[in-house]
């Protein structure tokens, strides 16, 4: 049986190991959310309360001329490992901090699919003293955005098999050329690749179909990337579903489901207001993936953030190869926005792992493994500076970390005149990223970046792809499939070769082969052909294989989460 924990924070907060992160989670005493808006000069009347701690902002809150002089921090990190890197945790840690020394700071983040959270047991609201409140909320249904996305999507491709099988195919449609799935936010592999319109003449045109997460959704991609409600339904109504028997595309609008989609994501399309686990307010929109689309929170969520305080930290998913490239050229692109400071995340653990130390002995202390995998970091560092960003380095400390490897970390970074900073975030919160913040701040404020896209819209899509693989990746040529070439033939005929690229890649290694860890060279970067985006807004180079429905584990975390007859919920993390 599960017992409530009457603990306050006070009296766990020097013993971290011993807890889990619903459990510290629990021994907060959370605010209302009214007085969390308050921090930010919104009246009660304002907000639109889902609960005594989570609220909606409108629309109406975002303000271009306050926006003028504040500034964005962007966080990122080092290529993902096993190891994990933190970099959410990192993220509210240097929120908490900046406002531990007197900067409104207000941390916007991306919510968590459930998917993962009953998979691989991973969320995405931080961890130990370091974290977004209500965190249970926010891991699992929040305020229905991700059901409200599903919705849209699925209605569209409910009208465009009704409008084959109702409307006598009135647009040529060829069933053969249909793109567009369906979605479900759950980790489901049995859904991949299916059949429908089995059953009869009745029951639709059988044709093959499937389904992604909804995290994968350009329904979803296009809520983050939209600048408003009209901007949202505008991309809802120029998404590709299908082709013609003449290869001519079919748009939603032409199924006439871009104002009804729209309809359903008109509470969704509003950031979401939480607090930290210090009672700092925290904003929560969006879950774009990072491999195939932009893998960041929502433009509104930014711009509102950037709207009400003085400062906004942000992080794009995986590292600054995926995330962070597309938050960089296409977010911010897109949205106006310029970073003054990006933060790269990275550990000793990972460091290591990139040397080639095996798993079970990353916490075993290796100096020299870790001089090794800088190389990862290095790459990084350089990545950021192609955009004119200054970088700080973020340690984040694990309790295994010795101080030896710590320093061959600092020393490195010295030699490339680098800021680098310590950071104890999950054991500390806010006062383990003081010396972060500081820096942060006097990177932002002392002008030391200007940021710069990698590209403009208007090259063509090889130069785009070309660009981001040498400098980005780090690799020494691209190659195009047949397949792909004749794709970019038809893009330009149809006229969406000035779109973006979200190049989708594995995100295990700076290339496209996962295998290639730490700071591979000389290698290709192979295009085997393109998906479009077009309501998004950008073009899709597909590298290698990229699962757009995961499965579950053989073990999934669903199996270890209960609830108690008081509805007290156990087992999330």
């Amino acid at each position: 049986m599960y017992h409530s924990i009457a603990v306050t924070l006070s009296q766990t907060i020097n013993h971290p190991m011993h807890l889990t992160d619903l459990q510290i989670a629990k021994a907060t005493q959370m605010k209302p959310i009214t007085q969390i808006a308050a921090k930010l000069g919104i009246h009660e009347e304002t907000l639109r309360p889902y609960g005594k701690y989570t609220a909606k902002l409108p629309l109406k809150l975002i303000d271009p001329q306050r926006m003028k002089g504040k500034k964005l921090i962007l966080v990122t990190a080092i290529t993902p490992t096993a190891a994990g890197e933190g970099k959410t945790t990192v993220s509210i840690g240097l929120a908490e901090g900046l406002n531990k020394i007197g900067v409104q700071t207000t941390v916007v983040l991306r919510e968590p699919s459930l998917g993962p959270v009953f998979g691989m047991k991973g969320g995405a609201a931080g961890g130990g003293y370091s974290q977004v409140l209500p965190m249970e909320s926010i891991n699992l249904h929040f305020t229905g955005d991700f059901s409200a996305i599903e919705k849209a999507h699925n209605l569209l491709a409910a009208l465009l098999d009704n409008h084959i099988h109702s409307q006598k195919n009135m647009l040529n449609i060829d069933p053969r050329k249909i793109i567009w799935k369906r979605v479900m936010d759950m980790n489901e592999r049995a859904l991949r690749d299916i059949v429908i319109g089995l059953g009869g003449s009745a029951q639709g045109v059988p044709r093959e179909s499937g389904f992604d997460i909804t995290a994968a959704s350009e329904v979803m991609a296009a809520l983050c990337l939209a600048n408003s409600l009209m901007d949202l339904k505008e991309k809802l109504g120029n998404i590709i579903v299908a082709y013609t028997y003449q290869d001519e595309p079919v748009r939603a609008h032409q199924l006439k489901a871009h104002g009804a989609m729209t309809a359903l994501l008109k509470h969704a399309i509003m950031p979401n207001l939480v607090q930290t686990i210090e009672g700092n307010p925290a904003i929560i929109h969006g879950g774009p993936f990072a491999n195939i689309a932009q893998g960041s929170n929502s433009i509104l969520a930014t711009k509102m953030g950037l709207s009400l305080s003085d400062y906004v930290v942000t992080e794009a998913g995986f590292a600054s190869d995926l995330g962070g490239e597309k938050f960089l050229d296409l977010k911010c692109q897109y949205g106006g926005l310029k970073p003054d400071a990006a933060v790269i995340v990275t550990t000793i653990r990972a460091l290591k792992s990139h040397a080639g130390v095996a798993i079970v002995n990353l916490k075993e202390p290796n100096p020299k493994a870790v001089a090794t995998g800088l190389a990862n970091l290095d790459k990084h560092i350089e990545n950021m500076r192609h955009f004119t960003l200054e970088p700080v380095v973020a340690i984040n400390q694990f309790i295994t970390d010795s101080q030896e490897e710590i320093s061959v970390i600092k020393g490195y970074c010295e030699k490339l005149g680098v800021k680098v900073e310590v950071c104890e975030a999950w054991a500390k919160g806010g006062e383990g990223c003081v010396d972060l913040a500081r820096t942060v701040k006097a990177v932002a404020e002392g002008g030391l970046s200007n940021f710069t896209p990698l590209y403009h819209f208007d090259w063509s899509i090889e130069q785009k792809i070309d660009t981001i693989a040498r400098k980005i990746y780090g690799a020494a040529e691209v190659e195009y499939s047949v397949k792909a070439k004749q794709q970019l033939r038809m893009f330009a005929k149809i006229g969406l070769d000035k779109l973006p690229v979200c190049i989708a890649k594995t995100q295990y290694s700076l290339s496209d082969d996962p295998k290639l860890t730490n700071k591979p060279t000389g290698f290709t970067i192979k295009i085997r052909e393109f998906d479009i985006a077009a309501g998004a807004g950008f073009i899709i180079p597909l590298a290698g294989t990229i699962m757009r429905m995961p499965g579950l584990p053989s073990a999934p975390a669903a199996e270890m989460i209960d609830i108690d007859e008081d509805g007290n919920i156990i087992g999330l993390f």
